[in-house]
């Protein structure tokens, strides 16, 4: 099976992604050299989380790379056909939709602290994540990212 970061689709986004973080925070996330590809493979690859969604009204996960993918204990077809919202438990979706509407007007927000559920039941505190919003070059809003490289489990 091919690996979902070599997609066109899945590089262009990666792209979107990455120019977006740096737009909003002045920092690349990661080391941009070599092609698109390349690129697409080191951040599917990062130990950092980064994770993804559009959009939509009720936005849907579209991105997750393999550290991701591992904390939410989700395969490539789940995780891109789960709503956002329920990456965290009903309690905290309030706090979580308070989050992403403060990054949305800010364009960015760091130092994020939250309590997010594997697809398992396992609950783990996320620190110091910056959450972002993604766009094209024009400046059309296409989603919001999310990355961070420290948590751990409460259960």
């Amino acid at each position: 099976m091919q690996a979902h970061w070599t997609n066109p689709n899945v590089i262009n986004w990666c792209q979107y992604l990455l120019d977006s973080y740096v737009h909003w925070t002045k920092l690349e996330l990661m080391d941009r050299s070599g092609t698109l590809l390349t690129q697409a493979e080191r951040l599917f690859n990062s130990a950092f989380v980064v994770a993804s969604h559009g959009a939509e009204a009720d936005p849907i996960l579209n991105y997750g790379n393999q550290a991701a993918l591992n904390l939410w204990a989700m395969d490539w077809q789940q995780f891109t056909q789960t709503p956002s919202r329920l990456t965290a438990e009903s309690p905290n979706r309030e706090e979580r939709t308070r989050m992403l509407q403060q990054a949305k007007i800010q364009g960015y927000i760091s130092n994020y602290r939250g309590i997010r559920i594997s697809s398992t039941g396992k609950r783990f505190l996320v620190n110091q994540a910056t959450i972002w919003n993604i766009h094209k070059p024009d400046g059309t809003a296409i989603g919001q990212g999310a990355t961070f490289s420290n948590w751990k489990y409460l259960d």
